[in-house]
């Protein structure tokens, strides 16, 4: 079987924004309220932050359950790992997540600087430069077999899509509207050349868009 590039649980707005163009260690998404993206996410029984019992079952809480099966490894753009930019200042920062972070495999950072891979309970960061296709290839030998999780932000995602390199979407749009910020899409319709969607809205209010390669 294939290993498949698949884009999961990614957060958009209805005017397809998913973050804000001015990142800080306060503000890791560059929007205020970003919360109002995720918290579809955060209100099921599955949230793996959660810290009380309860939460919705479900549509949502299906693809929250669904969000590390059979997944290997994951790539993220530099920006997802932390606000610094340029060349390393801080190698005592090691990710938003604290000393457990939620990805449990090896994860690819993609950055022009690279450091010393930093390993946190059983998650392994890498600082890999090179092309989406390069830095592909070495997620899904990592991965030995499963699939590999593209997890943004958006200039990742976009650079996958434009190499044609992703199998498989999952976005998430949310019913709030941002104005401006970094923009996954004008419209879904744009990704139809190349994928199938199919449009599921759920109870909570968000709805769930499902792309697949045609």
């Amino acid at each position: 079987m294939d290993q498949l590039l698949r884009v999961m649980n990614f957060n958009v707005s209805r005017d397809g924004i998913a973050a804000g163009e001015h990142q800080s260690l306060e503000r890791p998404f560059g929007l205020d309220h970003a919360e109002r993206l995720f918290a579809w996410a955060g209100a099921t029984a599955s949230w793996p932050m959660r810290t009380e019992p309860g939460g919705s079952r479900g549509l949502d809480d299906y693809f929250t359950r669904d969000f590390a099966r059979h997944i290997g490894a994951e790539i993220m753009g530099r920006n997802k790992f932390g606000p610094q930019r340029g060349p390393w200042q801080d190698h005592e920062w090691q990710g938003w997540w604290g000393e457990e972070p939620p990805f449990r495999t090896p994860v690819f950072v993609m950055t022009h600087h690279t450091r010393p891979p930093v390993t946190l309970s059983d998650t392994t960061f890498h600082f890999v430069g090179g092309d989406p296709a390069a830095v592909l290839a070495r997620a899904r030998e990592a991965a030995r077999g499963k699939d590999v999780r593209l997890g943004g932000g958006v200039t990742t995602i976009r650079q996958f899509l434009e190499a044609d390199l992703v199998d498989t979407l999952h976005v998430v749009v949310s019913p709030v509207t941002l104005g401006s910020g970094l923009r996954l899409w004008e419209t879904p319709d744009e990704l139809l050349d190349r994928f199938r969607l199919e449009v599921v809205p759920s109870p909570s209010g968000v709805t769930h868009h499902l792309f697949w390669r045609r």
